[in-house]
């Protein structure tokens, strides 16, 4: 794991108690759909969101919490499964949807989206005692996902690929995954670390999918994982992004709530190169953060 200590953990409580003024926009200011209210979409999928006591959490929800407080409105939670919330914020019946959401071009014809606050790339989840690391190893084989995922038909597409089984929600992937009803499943990374992490009599573990970004393009690249903000709310994605860039990265809050989840490997926190969002919702000059000065 990361070299975060003891001393750290303990200064991210004293910046969460005490650094609860807005400092990006005042609540006032934003255009939310309820005034001074944040309707913020989630799936449930741990370790990026839960809701526990009635409190939103784990290592995207913690940092969704975090910037509501920053912007001074109350968080008001909607769960429901990874499509409908596409739809919904779409629709502009939640202010912000979120839970390893990543970016794509399309995504930015629908919503806005936010800065990142972390990074991951494809992942082969699958039994120890395999190996699956390639397209080529799709052949003949049976991948989970979940129906929404934006992987889903590329994933279609692979040539020769076995049987792509399509789940309502990633518990499904997972059960099928550790019952052997599936060779390999592509879940959001940290979910299935998390359940690595939380059972490890579940066998499991992680593979880096080597890229073919000619043929495969979506499933190839590094994702910059994001917030949504439904289309109408330009000045509410810009006030988050202002709370993830200045206060968020430089004080390496996301670092430190994600080593929490026992995800604080600096690999979560390189910035994809090429970074796909130049020239599309992003300038090209745009420099992607980094969390190197955390370690």
């Amino acid at each position: 794991m990361s070299s975060i200590t003891r001393r750290a953990m303990v200064a991210l409580a004293s910046l969460t108690a005490m650094g609860l003024a807005a400092t990006a926009a005042s609540a006032d200011e934003i255009k939310t759909i309820e005034p001074g209210k944040l309707t913020i979409g989630m799936n449930g999928d741990m370790p990026m969101t839960q809701v526990k006591d009635g409190v939103l959490s784990g290592t995207d929800g913690e940092l969704m919490i975090y910037v509501a407080k920053k912007l001074g409105l109350e968080p008001v939670i909607v769960q429901m499964d990874w499509a409908a919330l596409i739809e919904a914020t779409k629709q502009g019946k939640v202010d912000v949807m979120h839970g390893a959401m990543g970016w794509i071009e399309p995504r930015t014809k629908i919503m806005n989206l936010s800065d990142p606050i972390y990074y991951f790339g494809t992942l082969l989840a699958q039994k120890t005692a395999n190996n699956y690391h390639s397209f080529e190893d799709m052949k003949g084989r049976s991948v989970g996902t979940v129906t929404g995922f934006t992987l889903v038909p590329e994933l279609k597409a692979v040539e020769g690929i076995g049987e792509v089984k399509l789940y309502d929600t990633s518990d499904g992937v997972m059960q099928d995954l550790v019952a052997g009803r599936l060779d390999m499943a592509i879940l959001d990374p940290p979910l299935v670390q998390w359940g690595i992490v939380q059972h490890p009599e579940w066998d499991l573990k992680q593979v880096p999918l080597d890229p073919m970004p000619d043929k495969y393009p979506i499933m190839s690249t590094k994702y910059n994982v994001i917030f949504g903000v439904t289309k109408d709310h330009k000045a509410l994605e810009e006030a988050i992004s202002k709370v993830i860039m200045e206060d968020i990265w430089p004080n390496c809050v996301n670092v430190k709530t994600m080593a929490n989840y026992g995800m604080g490997d600096k690999a979560w926190f390189v910035p994809p190169d090429p970074n796909p969002r130049l020239n599309i919702d992003r300038a090209a000059d745009y420099k992607a953060p980094t969390g190197d000065h955390c370690f």
